[in-house]
């Protein structure tokens, strides 16, 4: 039986560990099909490490997702490996440690603008950078998102960032329809992942879905985003864009 992204390209960011969305999305694309293309930044060494962990080898391109230079090299790279792409998923987030943990009040612009610059804007450069590998026929454009209708403790300027994101993939999803385009958000539950880890207070965050999530979350287990991800990647939701679709055990339908 072939799995669901069976003859796919599929281009995927951000696999810096093990415990990463981002890598337990490759794996299960690659378990479904796919052929795997990673991109990394700033260290290709360490994703590399990492993607030896894999079930097939991959390819791994170094990826500065705001260098001119690096998005426009892109096509070239992608094409010779892999000779087009039918998806890319955007695993891509940061913020400078004085726009976290509690000091949103005195954060410069210039730290909100490397927020806004990585974690939002760069869902649009991707995915130009990457649009004239698609097909005819459309692709699917997915990202990850950390739902931004709250104020989340310590999690300060990534929270508008985050807004940012969602609003930038909805225009996406408006402007790339008429090519058939899909562009969606996955908003994942609070994983133990080194951009979680890198937010100061992080545990009082995650601490939430021990009281008030509906389903048991598991914060050790980025699978079921993993699986998110890979749906929305495949053919299963052919008509479904501009969407969010919630993989957090039920906590963002919880009223006080």
């Amino acid at each position: 039986m072939s799995g669901i992204l069976e003859g796919k390209r599929i281009l995927i960011t951000g696999v810096l560990m093990e415990s990463s969305i981002a890598f337990h999305t490759a794996k299960l694309a690659q378990e479904q099909g796919a052929e795997v293309i990673l991109t990394a930044f700033p260290r290709p060494t360490l994703t590399e490490r990492i993607a030896k962990k894999l079930p097939k080898p991959v390819k791994v391109i170094e990826l500065d997702v705001t260098n001119d230079e690096h998005l426009a090299r892109l096509e070239g790279l992608v094409r010779d490996e892999l000779g087009g792409l039918d998806g890319v998923v955007h695993s891509i987030g940061f913020a400078p440690q004085d726009a976290l943990g509690g000091n949103f009040l005195n954060t410069p612009f210039e730290s909100v603008a490397t927020a806004m610059h990585v974690s939002a804007f760069s869902l649009k450069s991707l995915t130009m950078a990457c649009k004239p590998l698609f097909p005819a026929e459309g692709a699917a454009v997915v990202g990850l998102t950390f739902d931004a209708q709250f104020a989340w403790p310590q999690y300060d300027w990534m929270g508008p960032a985050k807004a940012a994101l969602e609003a930038t993939s909805r225009y996406l999803a408006r402007d790339l329809g008429k090519e058939n385009i899909r562009c969606n958000l996955v908003s994942a539950g609070p994983i133990g992942s080194m951009a979680a880890k890198s937010i100061p207070g992080f545990g009082e965050l995650a601490d939430t879905w021990n009281h008030r999530s509906m389903l048991e979350w598991d914060m050790s287990d980025p699978e079921p985003a993993g699986k998110g991800v890979v749906a929305l990647l495949s053919d299963w939701f052919p008509k479904t864009t501009g969407e969010i679709v919630h993989v957090d055990g039920g906590l963002h339908a919880m009223g006080a």
